[in-house]
């Protein structure tokens, strides 16, 4: 699959990195940056579509060092927050509403992790066994992944009352309460940003001009309703139908998408699907 060398547009030199060199038009047998594929292969888009979807690629870029330390830098900014303002001398009024305040910002959700609280709390820990100049050491190498995996110790989650737990039918259930699986769990989730890897393997599936993606399955399932919204926009760009193969409940699925339809099937071990 190719396309003609388009011709010259105004400020083509800040897209410079979006531009298709002739000599490298040609798809990698698996391809990791979906936007990257849609925007060199796609073959219906206009060029001002791929600009757009070129400047969404390029403020991901900007994003992504923060979705990796929101944990770490969260806490760290409530960390000393907290230790500035307790060693002013605050009025009763103005010490109320920062406790107020503190306390909204460090609350514990019932649902999911709040980084903030999590973050604070591994910082006060590490602020009782390490001097400050460590600190600060741990602040500038490290990630929210290396951070949990490093430092959330037994006592942490403990006295955190961290546990995994899912959805079981109609109710959510307790899975595990032992420190070290709860803190693996919770660095499984942080792996690549939080983010699944999906990865193109076929512009042209079956002959049919189909975009093919598979999910690297690395031991989440995906949200079926949230893949199922961005299987339908994702074809929406590609012009012509797309297929996902991931993983549900232990069995390999694939979920197409053709004039915003969903649909799904099994996939057998001989590769042949099951309606």
């Amino acid at each position: 699959m190719t396309r003609a060398k388009r011709a010259s547009l105004p400020y083509e030199d800040l897209w410079e990195d979006l531009l298709v060199d002739e000599c490298q038009c040609s798809p990698q047998p698996e391809y990791e940056d979906l936007l990257l594929y849609l925007i060199k292969f796609a073959p219906g888009l206009e060029e001002w579509q791929r600009d757009i979807i070129g400047i969404v690629r390029e403020e991901s870029f900007y994003f992504y060092p923060q979705i990796e330390t929101k944990i770490i830098n969260e806490g760290w900014a409530t960390f000393w927050h907290a230790k500035i303002m307790r060693e002013l001398e605050l009025t009763d009024a103005e010490s109320l509403e920062f406790a107020l305040m503190h306390s909204q910002v460090v609350q514990p959700s019932r649902m999911g992790l709040n980084p903030y609280y999590l973050g604070v709390k591994i910082w006060e820990k590490l602020a009782k066994d390490k001097p400050l100049s460590e600190l600060f050491e741990v602040r500038e190498s490290e990630n929210d992944l290396s951070f949990i995996r490093n430092h959330l110790t037994r006592e942490l989650v403990e006295e955190l009352n961290l546990f995994n737990f899912r959805k079981i039918g109609a109710h959510w259930q307790v899975t595990e309460n032992e420190w070290e699986k709860v803190r693996d769990n919770l660095v499984q989730q942080l792996v690549n940003g939080g983010h699944p890897r999906i990865v193109v393997l076929e512009g042209d599936f079956e002959g049919r001009g189909g975009l093919y993606l598979k999910h690297r399955h690395e031991g989440a399932d995906l949200d079926i309703v949230y893949l199922e919204k961005t299987l339908s926009l994702v074809q929406f760009l590609w012009g012509k139908s797309v297929g996902l193969e991931t993983v549900v409940d232990a069995k390999k699925v694939i979920f197409e998408c053709s004039n915003g339809m969903v649909s799904h099937h099994q996939k057998t071990k001989t590769g042949e699907n099951l309606a």
